[in-house]
């Protein structure tokens, strides 16, 4: 729907042909549900959906990669139905571009954990390490989130890093950070996702100025063989998606998808606000996927010793989700417009 040279928003990591990969089939594979039609993406019934409305992606590199895509899908359009070219009114701490025929916002706001952190020193935990507060949101965007009328929320990718976790002020555990081994972790990596999750959609379903409409994007599945990103994984020549027969089970990912979808049915319970909050699960589906990361082709650097089997190329199949979120926007504003005529 749009290519790496109409879209002048994709970043050099995500741009694999700009970046020398020959092949694009992997471009043109569409998923198509058992049970229901997903229709392509309509720009146009995009923006009249969200006339007078914002639509904010919050999270790691990963939400970034999905907020840059809806960009090009809306910025082909612009060429093809008469959609003007966005203007960009953003700043560091909130990218934000804006259409004016329809008074339409595209917010992305950074949010590695979206739970509070911090580097200063907790009890045992020197300053430098960052601390994770498991129970407490992240500030930064929480202070815009009744400003928005559709969230999309992710995140899971940076609980693989050093970090100290936190709960009720009380260190309970750490990733590749535990200096005293007389003492015992609560809880591991995983299950500190599990509580980050738990957490930010309680404090979402509960924040008493939020009426809109939340979007939790499940858990992004990376697919490295060989080792991490940086022990020498790879995904080099992946160039058609794995049949079910191919499929290799990655306990991480289920494990992490498993705690993310705890914590979302826990922190749902707690609702006492008019907003709905929707997880869009589409780990599962985009397994099969191994074709659509950059790996090499993540730079033009010849020797590409560090691969990129996390984020998806544009276009690929991270389309596909700005495709499911249209899908929700549509079934809840078409929705209330029918109940409300």
């Amino acid at each position: 729907m749009y290519t790496n040279n109409s879209c002048p928003v994709i970043t050099r990591m995500q741009n694999c042909q700009g970046n020398g990969r020959p092949d694009r089939e992997y471009e043109s594979y569409r998923w198509k549900p058992s049970q229901c039609d997903l229709p392509r993406f309509d720009a146009k019934k995009f923006l009249e959906l969200m006339r007078g409305k914002t639509i904010a992606f919050i999270g790691d590199s990963v939400a970034r990669n999905q907020m840059e895509s809806l960009l090009c899908l809306l910025w082909q359009a612009s060429k093809t139905f008469s959609v003007e070219v966005p203007r960009n009114q953003g700043n560091r701490r909130m990218h934000r571009y804006y259409f004016r025929s329809t008074s339409t916002k595209i917010v992305r706001m950074w949010s590695s954990w979206l739970v509070h952190q911090t580097p200063e020193a907790i009890d045992f935990a020197p300053e430098g390490v960052t601390k994770v507060h498991l129970d407490t949101p992240d500030e930064n965007f929480m202070e815009f989130v009744p400003t928005f009328d559709v969230v999309v929320l992710s995140s899971g990718h940076w609980f693989a890093k050093q970090s100290v976790y936190v709960l009720n002020n009380e260190i309970v555990g750490g990733r590749l950070w535990w200096p005293d081994k007389s003492r015992e972790a609560k809880i591991n990596n995983i299950e500190a996702f599990g509580a980050s999750v738990e957490n930010i959609v309680a404090s979402i379903v509960t924040h008493p100025n939020f009426t809109g409409l939340a979007i939790l994007r499940s858990y992004s599945p990376s697919h490295y063989e060989g080792g991490a990103w940086d022990t020498g994984g790879s995904c080099t020549g992946k160039t058609r998606p794995l049949e079910p027969e191919q499929m290799v089970k990655n306990d991480n990912i289920d494990k992490m998808h498993e705690k993310q979808m705890t914590g979302f049915l826990r922190g749902i319970q707690k609702k006492s606000n008019k907003s709905k909050f929707v997880m869009m699960d589409i780990t599962g589906v985009f397994s099969y996927r191994h074709d659509g990361h950059p790996g090499p082709f993540r730079s033009l650097d010849p020797n590409k010793r560090t691969q990129d089997c996390l984020h998806w190329c544009m276009p690929g199949p991270v389309d596909t989700w700005n495709e499911l979120v249209l899908e929700i926007i549509r079934r809840e504003y078409e929705g209330k417009k029918s109940s409300s005529s």
